[in-house]
């Protein structure tokens, strides 16, 4: 079916709030003001009720009837699952961009790879945080498999995945340990080993995924302690 202008029209607004409300600050559980965001882009609260609902379908954000939108937090299961399709999509993304040459996409890993490089040195999670995004999206454009990146998008906007990163890659050593995964799964590309570049890009994914729920399981400490001494 041919998109039409309008539907052309919606999904750009939709994916600009999207992208706002990922970068500006809320935390899981923060409200989201529909005032806020209407101010923000001169329309109607109308459009953003629209697109709050399409998000709430995605998984990113909490409807409540009468109380407001939040900045919904996957609840841990949902993470671990999320991480294994993310994996399996990954690991085969790999295997299709190693058997592909030397394509564009090779030279804009080889770049973020650099960049990665110096933001690791630099200590700058920030900044490495939004790299890994770039690096992961430059591999599955390089599989050149239509099916796969559109499931990888909608699996991408559930999973909030620039947040979760940075918390893992706050972890003591997590940094350098994820530039040198970066670094395997590209020699395996350049190499043309698809075997091999699936298995480094699917261990990539693992190390990432134990990182960042070790890094929520802190946080789940933390919050209950802070409870706890607030109790007393």
């Amino acid at each position: 079916m041919q998109q039409t202008s309008s539907d052309a029209q919606t999904e750009s607004f939709l994916d600009r709030v999207r992208t706002l409300i990922l970068s500006d600050g809320y935390e899981p559980g923060d409200m989201i003001p529909e005032s806020t965001l209407a101010e923000s882009f001169g329309v109607s609260r109308t459009p953003v009720r629209e697109a709050f609902k399409q998000l709430e379908r995605e998984g990113l954000v909490e409807i409540r009837p009468r109380v407001g939108t939040f900045l919904r937090q996957p609840k841990r299961r949902e993470i671990v699952e999320l991480f294994q399709l993310k994996e399996s999509l990954e690991g085969l993304a790999a295997n299709l961009f190693a058997k592909r040459g030397a394509i564009p996409e090779l030279a804009m890993l080889k770049d973020n790879s650099d960049a990665s490089d110096a933001a690791a040195l630099a200590e700058d999670a920030e900044t490495y945080a939004r790299l890994v995004h770039e690096f992961h999206w430059a591999l599955v454009r390089g599989a050149d498999n239509r099916k796969l990146t559109e499931t990888y998008e909608r699996l991408m906007h559930q999973l909030a995945y620039h947040r979760i990163v940075l918390k893992a890659v706050q972890r003591p050593g997590r940094l350098s340990e994820s530039v040198g995964e970066h670094h395997a799964v590209i020699d395996a590309i350049e190499n043309k080993d698809s075997i091999g570049a699936e298995i480094a890009m699917r261990e990539h994914v693992s190390a990432s995924s134990r990182a960042a729920l070790l890094s929520l399981t802190e946080q789940d400490r933390q919050t209950a302690g802070a409870g706890t001494e607030e109790a007393q």
